[in-house]
Formats: C-alpha cells, sequence, structure tokens
C-alpha cells in the first residue's frame, strides 16, 4: 500500500509533519512545493501537482494539508480522486486573523471548504481549531451575495478528528540531576502509577503500547486519538524508545490527581504541587518548564 503525501507550503510545521510520516510509516511517496508565496499555493498547486504527481496503481491514500485545494486536484487528476483522501488542518482560513478583510481573501477558506467536502477524512490539531473551522462556516458562507449552499457543517463535521500534532521527545535523564530523578519516583509512587516511572523519566507520560505508524492506521479505518462525538483520547506512544508523541500528551503527565491520598499528601506537604511532577524543590533546583503551542 502506497501513501502519498502532498504538501504545498513545504517548509515549518508543515514540513515537520510530513517528514516524520514519511520516516514512521513504510512506502511512503512525497510530492512538495517550496514554503513561499502561500496566496500562490494556495491558489495555484494543484494544477501543478496534478501535472506532476506520477500516476500509479500503487496508491491507496492521500494526505496533505488544507494550504492545497484537494477539489481542484480531485478533478484534474481522477486517479488520485478515488484514493481515500485525508486533510490535515494546521490552521484555518475561516478564523485566521488579517491586517484587513477583503473580499478576494473570501477564496482561501473557500477552498478549504471544498476540500472538507471531497476529503473522506478531515483532521485538526487542535479542537479549537476544528470547533472554530465547523462553527464559523455558515457565517462565513453568507458572505455569498445570494444562493449560498446550506448544511455544510453538518456535511462535514462527522468526517472531522482532532490528532495533536505530533514531535519528537529526547530522552533527557542523562541531563538530570540524581536528586530531581530521586523525587520525580517518589512523586510517581504516590500517585501509583508504577508503570510510569520509566516513560516519565524522559519527562513523558506513561500511555499504552501503540505503534509509531498507528495514527496514520487510525485515519484509514476512520477513527483516530479524539472523536468528535465521542470525545474520548487515545493512548499515545510510549516513551523514550518511541519517535512519535502527541502534544496532548504533555498535558497528561502533569495533570492533576483528585485522589484521597493525593489530598492527604497536598495536606501534609504544601510544598507538594500535584501539576508539578518534579515540585517541593525551591526555585533554585527546579527545573524550567517549556509549554512549546504548535501554533502560537
Amino acid at each position: 500500500m502506497s501513501i502519498l503525501i502532498i504538501e504545498a507550503f513545504y517548509g515549518g510545521s508543515h514540513k515537520q509533519l510530513v517528514d516524520l510520516l514519511q520516516e514512521e510509516l513504510e512506502d511512503c511517496v512525497l510530492s512538495t512545493l517550496p514554503a513561499k508565496k502561500w496566496h500562490w499555493r494556495a491558489r495555484t498547486s494543484a494544477l501543478y501537482f496534478s501535472q506532476n504527481v506520477p500516476i500509479s496503481e500503487q496508491y491507496r491514500i492521500l494526505f496533505t494539508s488544507s494550504v492545497l485545494n484537494l477539489a481542484e486536484l480531485a478533478a484534474l487528476r481522477p486517479d488520485l480522486g478515488k484514493l481515500k483522501k485525508i486533510l490535515y488542518f494546521h490552521e484555518n482560513q475561516l478564523v485566521y486573523p488579517v491586517k484587513k478583510s477583503q473580499e478576494r481573501d473570501f477564496q482561501y477558506g473557500y477552498n478549504q471548504i471544498l476540500s472538507c467536502l471531497v476529503a473522506d477524512v478531515v483532521v485538526f490539531n487542535s479542537v479549537f481549531n476544528m470547533e472554530s473551522f465547523l462553527t464559523s462556516i455558515g457565517k462565513f458562507m453568507k458572505l455569498i451575495p445570494d444562493h449560498r449552499p446550506k448544511n455544510l457543517e453538518s456535511i462535514i463535521r462527522p468526517k472531522c478528528q482532532v490528532i495533536y500534532f505530533p514531535i519528537r521527545f529526547p530522552d533527557v535523564r542523562r541531563f538530570m540531576p540524581k536528586h530531581k530523578t530521586t523525587h520525580l519516583k517518589t512523586m510517581l509512587s504516590l500517585k501509583g502509577n508504577a508503570a510510569a516511572v520509566a516513560p516519565a523519566m524522559a519527562l513523558l507520560p506513561a500511555p499504552e503500547h501503540r505503534g509509531p505508524a498507528d495514527g496514520l492506521q487510525s485515519l484509514r479505518s476512520g477513527s483516530g486519538p479524539y472523536d468528535a462525538h465521542s470525545g474520548l483520547e487515545a493512548a499515545q506512544p510510549e516513551g523514550p524508545g518511541s519517535s512519535v508523541m502527541q502534544v496532548s500528551a504533555l498535558t497528561q503527565a502533569n495533570s492533576s490527581d483528585n485522589s484521597d491520598s493525593h489530598h492527604e499528601d497536598r495536606k501534609q506537604n504544601p510544598a507538594v504541587n500535584p501539576c508539578d511532577p518534579l515540585g517541593g524543590a525551591d526555585d533554585q533546583q527546579r527545573p524550567l518548564h517549556i509549554v512549546w503551542p504548535h501554533r502560537w
């Protein structure tokens, strides 16, 4: 099975994502355009790819970002239109801030709506990104003077899911002072989560076992780490040995525990902060925690 990955804006987070997918998934074919003049990429890249992507009977899945007008590509290349089409949103043009709103900018949001209608699976990198897009469709389409399409949100929403942006985490245990690793083990034992010790030592949570390619595999089956209707998050890849990790896993490592034992611990030791796995040390000894939002 071949996966065709098309990226019309091959730079920044777009490049990071497709490079990681290509590295982790077998039998991938990558076709890209340089990351410049995104307005032109969004408007004209479909025609370019229709002429430059080789014809192959091996393709089964088409993965692309929302920069590409997927509807145009599917029409220009019927062979690609027959594939299972996965559309990934790094951001959405319906709520993206602009200095000055102009009528000509309507086309970029409209392209993304058309792409969603053609796609089989629509993936967003956050719940906010997904909901802001879906709930803005109705208002956005009112910009059309007359004969406005209807019920587009209800058509697109069932296809949507959230898969947080995957990033690599190095094993940082060798940089941690001994007193930090000892304290971390103590904190984890208080939570009764012994299975989490090894991953957490690399500042990672302790999820269930999943292969690095399971994220895309879930897209093939139409389900994923976040289902827009169930609201459930699936397990993330395992700790230091795994190269792909969902950003949401960071919050799991630092989530508060409401168990009775934790309340007792907080009464006995007010310095212990359940949201800080390395808490309890003085400010000079505590490590710097960095929060990295993928799209700032």
